[in-house]
């Protein structure tokens, strides 16, 4: 332990060390903790949201269940339940909770918190009290600092347990890694909010709040308000909550006998934006994105972009449609913007929100500026077209995939012609003709005028192929 000691000495900032040290787990009288607080679950049947982390059999529900603690990197957004996960490790191991944020900690805390462990474990034997210490925002101590915790892990010392909002392949150091599990919390859903705060508010208009202050009795909160604090959250089961508990503090004090939305959204400070994600309001907006953005305007697509955010949109459905522009509405006359728009949702997917409203506002802009056209999808209708009337040609027998049993390896085709490969041309352009017998002269895609290198070198071909 001495060594731990010494090694940490060295290597954390130098800070003040704390007097009086407060007894840990103590915290503030029940009626002066927050309502996010008060309303932390106990119990994995209280616990909303992480089923792909908390089913049954799962590993992390097992360890807690049982008992038997593991040291873990908790990564996801804020509000998903990190600090209430580590708690209930704690509670289930019969552990004592240690928690410093990394934020304002340095070497003074970390090393009373070792102390405590190491007495903990002295006084007590091999049955000794464990240590459950959980550190907020790790990603924020250096690689040294991280470092300093590991002989405190592999000793056996403390259970681990980081929380951060970064990427921790990115952010927490290798060898700490290799060491911890990493579980990956996902943004609540606007239902997953919504259930919370219908619970807090069964709890927080039955009582008192804190500081003993009237928080809510007697007081109603309408289903308008939860929906836009659930909505506007963005998965943020924490944001919603304070947003709740400064909405009935603030209507008990002004003597209304409810929460409106018009009171969510001064808690909140954000406007409800009056959105229908299933109905006519959801066609509509995309519809005007789509045109705006048509139309070659930044900044009609940006605000239309902002509209269906701010109403709680499906960010994949607004990606999506963003992927089909650019081959719809771009096409070839930007090749790039479809590669934009699937790094978009690439980005949309593996970042998520609200981060993610960069790489859409940048694919916004991308595609707004960019040359438009629409041949691609043009030549493509119209090859379906001929063969809905015509039906399917057979391939000329040059262009088929193989032999078939009992013909020669590399058969002539229709005529005795053979396969011309181009890449034994200049140019890698061959004058054998390509399209089947009865199909030969039809021309499908026309370029425009955003498409004027393509049309040339089109023009070159054809005219190779007597077209």
């Amino acid at each position: 332990m001495r060594a731990i000691l010494s090694w940490m000495d060295t290597l954390f900032e130098s800070d003040a060390a704390s007097e009086g040290d407060p007894e840990p787990g103590r915290g503030p009288a029940e009626d002066d903790r927050p309502l996010a607080a008060r309303m932390r679950p106990g119990t994995l049947a209280d616990f909303v949201g992480q089923t792909h982390l908390l089913g049954d059999d799962s590993a992390l529900r097992t360890a807690i269940e049982q008992g038997h603690p593991h040291s873990m990197i908790l990564y996801g957004p804020p509000g998903t339940g990190k600090t209430t996960l580590a708690r209930m490790v704690a509670e289930h191991s019969n552990a004592v909770f240690e928690e410093l944020s990394a934020v304002q900690a340095g070497r003074a805390e970390v090393r009373a918190v070792l102390e405590r462990a190491a007495h903990r474990r002295e006084i007590g034997g091999a049955g000794g009290t464990h240590t459950v210490f959980f550190l907020d925002e790790i990603h924020r101590f250096n690689k040294a600092q991280q470092d300093a915790l590991l002989p405190a892990v592999e000793d056996g010392l403390i259970t681990l347990i980081g929380a951060t909002t970064e990427n921790p392949a990115f952010e927490v150091n290798g060898a700490l890694l290799s060491r911890t599990r990493v579980y990956a919390l996902k943004a609540l859903s606007d239902e997953e909010v919504g259930a919370v705060l219908r619970r807090a508010v069964a709890v927080a208009c039955s009582g008192r709040g804190r500081n003993g202050a009237d928080v809510g009795a007697e007081i109603e909160v309408d289903e308008g308000a939860i929906d836009f604090l659930a909505a506007r959250s963005v998965g943020d089961a924490r944001t919603a909550l304070n947003a709740l508990e400064l909405a009935l503090a603030t209507a008990g004090e002004l003597g209304e006998g409810s929460v409106s939305i018009a009171r969510a959204e001064d808690a909140l400070q954000r406007r409800a934006v009056l959105y229908d994600k299933g109905g006519d309001r959801h066609y509509d907006y995309i519809s005007a994105w789509i045109k705006a953005t048509r139309g070659s305007d930044p900044d009609a697509s940006l605000y239309y972009l902002a509209v269906m955010l701010e109403g709680g949109e499906d960010p994949r459905f607004i990606v999506r449609r963003m992927v089909i522009f650019a081959s719809e509405d771009v096409g070839n006359a930007d090749p790039a913007a479809l590669s934009v728009t699937v790094a978009a949702a690439t980005a949309v997917d593996r970042v998520g929100m609200p981060e993610a409203k960069f790489a859409l506002a940048q694919a916004a802009i991308y595609l707004a500026l960019a040359p438009k056209s629409n041949a691609a999808g043009r030549a493509l209708g119209a090859a379906r077209a001929h063969v809905r009337e015509h039906g399917a040609a057979p391939v000329p027998g040059w262009l088929r995939s193989g032999p078939r049993p009992g013909q020669d390896e590399n058969p002539p085709g229709v005529g005795g012609l053979s396969y011309d490969n181009p890449h034994g041309h200049p140019g890698h352009l061959a004058a054998q003709e390509l399209l089947p017998e009865g199909v030969v002269g039809a021309r499908f895609y026309e370029p425009d005028e955003a498409e004027a290198e393509l049309a040339q070198h089109l023009e070159q071909i054809r005219e190779l192929r007597g077209r």
